[in-house]
C-alpha cells in the first residue's frame, strides 16, 4: 500500500462583470477541460502571491484579490500515488493583459457566467461559481 502525498495549490476565479476567465488545459489523463487556473505554491510563496502568478502565467493577466473563497479538498490518483490535495481559491478582478498564456495551457476565454457552468469539467469549480453566487458577487443564472 502506498502512502498518500498532500499537495496544496492556489488559483484564482477572474470576475469581469458578467463574465468569468476559464482555462483549457489537459488533466492527468491528456484530456483538455476547462477549468479555472490554478497550481503549485511554491517554497516561501503565500497562497495569495502563488494565486496571482498562476492566474498571470496561465491567463496572461495581471489581477488583483478582492475575496478569498472556500478552499477545494479533493483525492485522485497520479501515477499510482493516492494524492489529497487542497487548492486555496481567490476571487479576482483583471487589472491588465500582460501577456499570453503559458504553454500548459490550450485556450484561456471570457465567458458569461451562465455558459461556465455547463463548460467546467469538475463539481469543484461549478462550485465555486454557485458559492459566488451566494455572496452575491455575481447574479445568479
Amino acid at each position: 500500500m502506498s502512502r498518500v502525498v498532500y499537495e496544496r495549490s492556489a488559483g484564482g476565479v477572474l470576475l469581469d462583470g458578467d463574465r468569468v476567465l476559464l482555462i483549457k488545459a489537459p488533466n492527468l489523463k491528456g484530456e483538455a477541460v476547462w477549468t479555472f487556473p490554478k497550481g503549485q505554491i511554491e517554497p516561501g510563496e503565500s497562497p495569495q502571491e502563488a494565486a496571482l502568478r498562476e492566474v498571470r502565467e496561465e491567463t496572461g493577466y495581471e489581477a488583483e484579490i478582492v475575496a478569498p473563497l472556500e478552499p477545494s479538498v479533493y483525492w485522485f490518483y497520479r501515477d499510482g500515488q493516492r494524492v489529497k490535495k487542497r487548492v486555496d481559491w481567490f476571487l479576482m478582478k483583471p487589472l491588465a493583459k500582460a501577456g499570453e498564456h503559458d504553454q500548459e495551457v490550450e485556450e484561456a476565454e471570457w465567458v458569461p457566467i451562465s455558459e461556465a457552468k455547463a463548460r467546467l469539467r469538475y463539481r469543484g469549480d461549478r462550485m465555486l461559481l454557485e458559492e459566488m453566487e451566494e455572496k452575491g458577487y455575481v447574479t445568479p443564472s
